[in-house]
């Protein structure tokens, strides 16, 4: 392929400020190698034992007991970290202890609160107080059936300085969507929302409480949050009524009135691998797996990829558009382990109007804005102009995940935000809590790349026949042990389902295969083509979808768009793509035309689609991704199971069968 385009560098003043330089020239001066950054890529991969305790030191992790060893066992399925080790999570993101502003909130109605770091930790030991006097021990669950608000990260770091586990989804779930993943956990106390807004419009969730609890037996308290009549919310002559509620209490009834002291804030200290949180898989193909992720593992790969790759400081302040039910919530919760500041925001990003965040960003002086691929191509068809329209001064990083991050939007963000940028296109899962690839603020930009491989994380793109290349699409693998790989899958005891996941792909070899279709540049950047499972393979060469969607997505006419592969008889695939135009266009057979030809162009002939279709809507998840196997079963007359975990279920009966 052609050299990608060189769209920003560091100066060398940036670069020698940074913390990823710190740490890269220490750690060479302890160890003995250059201090360049692919000798500390190779390092903190090939020596690990070295590494890891390295960075717990760098980034201040302070255990409760220091561990026995390092690393001990073998593989990926046999290594054990830091045993003997006793830390918290709670209680490194809880250690700041001053009036500096710890969280501030807004949401799409103009609702605003702030909180300093002395009063969250007042309130999260209020919170691990009321919750240990309802039973709650460690070990035991605790769920969040809640929107973006202070509230759930202090029910979350109540439950978790307890040695509890949390989990949550956001209250936009349907009814089976909540009982497919709580149910399977078996919460001892779910705390939850009267309701939220979307797009100006109140949604109230207490009616789905009800109706879901007799199917949560194991929950003994239900606390509810009163968002829809606080004071940051919307107008709201009364409280909600939760008479109806099973063993229901109010907030503030639970955990006590603010005007009296708290009592002391203590910590449970837990293994390095006590479970932390459990998060969910889409839940798209069957019922969500339930992911298992360790307190050390996360707080040390979060505090590496907050610090180093993102450069993020005591002071700052960092913003991610997310809901409390996608992985980017937690991690930008471990922001307050670095002491920054953390910005939340309630509601629809482009409520009244589209540039609602960008005015966000320059009022509240953010460093670190946090987004998703389809925001970013929303504003550039919007015709935004954030960089002119608002004073993005204290700016330096904007962080973009969910999807690949396409070439255009790449130079979109240069040409229309900030030109002194580092634009981290970041990438990995739920099933890591974290990155596999992901920014780094002393190397350059290249359009359409990600900037490096995270460090510690063996990260390679295979061939069929298993073979790691370069500047070829391929799988990509993780081919050595790292700290925050899942500590289980919830109620698989043989890990069989962990197993099945990751390992069974390569069965003569035990490395991760994560199901991304990546290609390793020359310089050593990462191109992510889309999902391994959604690859389109007409003619038996393998094409992935981003390809697609970034020809067509830059077309005017066109809103949204989403492609899949239709088998044939004969064994062969014909790509299918189904296009969102903008209001009052209908499809022709020009347009058809004009569309395959830019496609021809833009990629390659293999690319073109055999058949195109205009619907009316796209099906995305909840968390924003969009679902092209589910729309892939549709043309195929096959069901979808748990549409609960789509935020427009409906619109799948649009594509059943048209092709």
């Amino acid at each position: 392929m052609a050299k990608s385009a060189l769209l920003w560098e560091p100066s060398p003043e940036r670069i020698k400020q940074s913390q990823m330089y710190e740490f890269m020239a220490r750690a060479a001066g302890r160890y003995g190698f250059a201090a360049e950054w692919e000798a500390l890529r190779r390092w903190s991969v090939d020596k690990p034992e070295e590494f890891w305790p390295e960075l717990l030191d760098y980034v201040g992790i302070e255990p409760a007991t220091p561990a026995r060893s390092v690393m001990r066992g073998a593989g990926m399925l046999g290594t054990r970290w830091f045993e003997g080790m006793t830390l918290n999570y709670a209680r490194h993101l809880l250690r700041f202890d001053d009036d500096q502003d710890a969280l501030v909130f807004e949401n799409e109605l103009d609702g605003r609160a702030r909180m300093s770091r002395r009063e969250l930790r007042a309130e999260v030991a209020r919170c691990a107080a009321a919750l240990r006097d309802a039973g709650v021990q460690s070990g035991q669950r605790v769920a969040g059936f809640l929107p973006n608000i202070p509230e759930t990260i202090i029910a979350m770091l109540g439950a978790v300085s307890l040695g509890a586990i949390w989990s949550s989804c956001s209250p936009d779930f349907g009814v089976e969507g909540v009982l497919d993943r709580f149910g399977q956990i078996e919460p001892t106390v779910l705390v939850v929302t009267d309701g939220y807004t979307y797009g100006g419009k109140r949604f109230e969730t207490l009616p789905r409480v009800v109706e879901m609890l007799p199917q949560l037996p194991s929950v003994r308290k239900v606390v509810v949050v009163p968002y829809l009549a606080s004071t940051v919310g919307p107008p709201s002559a009364t409280p909600a009524d939760i008479s109806a509620v099973r063993d229901g209490v109010r907030w503030r009834d639970f955990l006590g009135p603010t005007d009296r002291p708290a009592p002391p804030l203590t910590f449970t200290e837990v293994p390095f691998d006590h479970p932390l949180f459990i998060m969910y898989s889409s839940g798209t193909t069957g019922v969500p797996k339930c992911i298992v992720h360790g307190h050390g593992g996360t707080l040390l790969q979060h505090m590496k990829e907050l610090m180093l790759h993102t450069d993020l400081r005591a002071g700052e302040r960092i913003f991610y558009f997310t809901t409390c039910g996608w992985m980017m919530w937690n991690w930008l919760v471990s922001g307050l382990g670095v002491g920054a500041t953390l910005v939340l925001f309630e509601g629809n990003p482009g409520y009244p109007t589209m540039d609602r965040l960008w005015e966000m960003a320059g009022r509240t002086r953010l460093h670190v804005f946090g987004t998703s691929a389809k925001y970013i191509a929303a504003c550039q068809k919007a015709d935004l102009h954030p960089g002119r329209d608002h004073d993005l001064a204290a700016l330096r990083c904007i962080c973009s995940t969910g999807s690949p991050l396409s070439v255009e939007l790449f130079q979109w963000v240069y040409e229309r935000v900030k030109r002194d940028l580092q634009l981290a296109s970041i990438s990995g899962g739920t099933d890591i809590i974290s990155c596999f690839m992901l920014g780094n603020p002393i190397l350059p930009v290249y359009a359409g790349e990600i900037q490096c491989r995270g460090l510690g994380m063996d990260v390679q793109a295979w061939d069929e026949g298993g073979r790691p290349v370069t500047n070829q699409k391929a799988e990509l693998v993780c081919c050595r042990p790292f700290p925050c790989q899942p500590v289980s899958f919830w109620n698989d005891p043989d890990s069989a389902k962990y197993r099945a996941a990751y390992f069974d792909f390569y069965s003569d070899t035990c490395v991760w295969r994560h199901g991304d279709f990546i290609e390793v540049t020359d310089t050593g950047g990462i191109i992510v083509y889309g999902r391994s499972d959604a690859t389109l393979n007409p003619g038996g060469v393998r094409i992935g979808t981003a390809e697609i969607y970034r020809v067509v997505e830059g077309m005017p006419e066109i809103a949204d768009s989403i492609v899949v592969g239709k088998d044939t008889p004969d064994g062969d695939v014909e790509v299918c793509l189904f296009l969102v135009l903008r209001p009052g266009l209908t499809l022709t057979t020009e347009m058809a035309k004009k569309i395959r030809a830019a496609i021809a162009e833009g990629a390659t002939r293999r690319h073109v689609p055999k058949h195109i279709k205009q619907v009316t809507a796209i099906p995305y998840t909840i968390n924003g991704k969009k679902v092209e196997m589910a729309v892939r079963r549709m043309i195929h007359g096959q069901d979808v199971p748990n549409k609960d975990a789509l935020a427009n279920p409906d619109v799948l009966e649009e594509y059943r069968g048209v092709v």
